[in-house]
């Protein structure tokens, strides 16, 4: 069953695009609102490393990475779901030996180009430049340009992290203060004080192969050290469970494929100076560079193979929302009915990472976005074929 209604998508990431499609798909008239003066900036910012799209990972495990809330939508629209709609956009996939996704392409311009073909084939508008401003009445909208009356909307404007590419979080002054969890950086790295000399030396520079120990739980991947403190994939595995306890000291094991003996026989002893028994036991400048630091910090010297196997170091505070991959907080879960629309706004739904979660890198965020996107697209369908969807006061611009 087709309609014909009008839709305001606000937000032109993945979210609200994939809830334009839905809806479009459906027969509905639908114009998506953007802030910025070209669509997806953001989606765009993330192919840059090669546009992890979501994880190849068992169902049962995938799901476990987000709160429950999320869960139906996931089962909904799972990992398979996403790649067969990819490639039937012309953009073949393949799975890296981490088990990520990625389109063979590795960016995001692609498959952003041919998405957004088909959506104007379907006939979906975009109108760039557009900042939602707040409620109107009922499904009305206020931009800068004036007022948007549609007979349902979709909200998709995403967290606070890169504000500007457009997800500035200011979204968050059209709620009540108690529907939106506190906004907070999620994937982001941590501030370290690191020593001039080496900050000046290492800054940019990868640290591979290390686990990261903290509260209890151990992380393997691969930081980066920055001219502020250190990134990279294991940082961010960390990131939720270390944001709220900084500032805080954690541990680095250098060499965690060596047991403790084994390392303690490579790195010898005698006269040989410092830099070429760390070089001899395999460790990188970069991190032979870190047991300095915790030597110039008053780390024990008698000890090197045990420093070189938890190596502590103290994270000040986490990076902002400025350079955070996503955000934590968000509009709450209780806010919402099961199709994602606001309980005390019929007809006006929500999608993306704007909701409350927060989801680790391996491409759980996008596959989030994507999934909440065509639930909230179906969830309006749904309400604007039902008998109570009151109609639009006036055209969508």
């Amino acid at each position: 069953m087709t309609i014909s209604k009008t839709v305001a998508v606000v937000g032109a990431g993945p979210a609200g695009l994939m809830a334009a499609e839905i809806l479009a798909q459906g027969g509905a008239r639908v114009t998506v609102y953007d802030a910025m003066a070209r669509p997806g900036r953001k989606f765009l910012l993330a192919g840059r490393g090669g546009l992890n799209l979501t994880h190849s990972e068992a169902l049962p495990r995938f799901l476990t990475r987000y709160p429950a809330p999320m869960r139906a939508f996931i089962e909904a629209f799972p990992p398979q779901a996403l790649i067969a709609w990819c490639e039937a956009l012309g953009q073949p996939v393949f799975t890296g030996s981490s088990g990520r996704v990625f389109p063979v392409a590795m960016k995001a311009s692609p498959l952003l180009r041919a998405w957004l073909r088909r959506l104007e084939a379907l006939g979906v508008a975009l109108q760039a430049g557009w900042r939602w401003r707040g409620f109107g009445t009922g499904t009305t909208l206020r931009f800068d340009q004036g007022e948007v009356a549609a007979d349902a909307v979709i909200l998709a404007c995403g967290g606070a992290s890169w504000p500007q590419l457009g997800s500035d979080g200011a979204w968050v002054g059209a709620f009540p203060a108690a529907a939106v969890a506190p906004l907070a950086p999620a994937n982001m790295g941590f501030e370290v004080a690191w020593s001039a000399p080496f900050a000046e030396r290492f800054a940019g520079t990868p640290l591979k192969r290390i686990a990261l120990n903290a509260r209890g739980q151990s992380w393997r991947g691969e930081a980066m050290v920055s001219a502020r403190g250190i990134e990279g994939g294991v940082v961010y595995a960390a990131a939720a469970t270390l944001r709220a306890a900084t500032p805080t000291t954690i541990s680095l094991d250098l060499r965690p494929d060596l047991d403790l003996a084994t390392l303690r026989a490579r790195l010898g002893a005698g006269a040989q100076s410092l830099a070429n028994r760390l070089r001899r036991a395999g460790l990188a400048p970069v991190a032979a560079g870190l047991v300095q630091e915790a030597l110039r910090a008053g780390a024990r010297r008698e000890d090197i193979a045990g420093l070189v196997k938890a190596l502590p170091l103290r994270l000040e505070a986490p990076m902002g929302l400025a350079r955070a991959i996503s955000t934590a907080g968000g509009l709450r879960w209780e806010e919402l009915d099961p199709r994602l629309m606001l309980r005390d706004r019929p007809g006006i739904f929500c999608a993306g990472e704007m909701l409350d979660w927060e989801a680790p890198t391996g491409g759980y965020l996008l596959q989030g976005c994507f999934a909440t996107g065509q639930a909230a697209g179906r969830g309006a369908l749904d309400w604007l074929r039902s008998p109570w969807a009151a109609p639009a006061t006036s055209a969508g611009s």
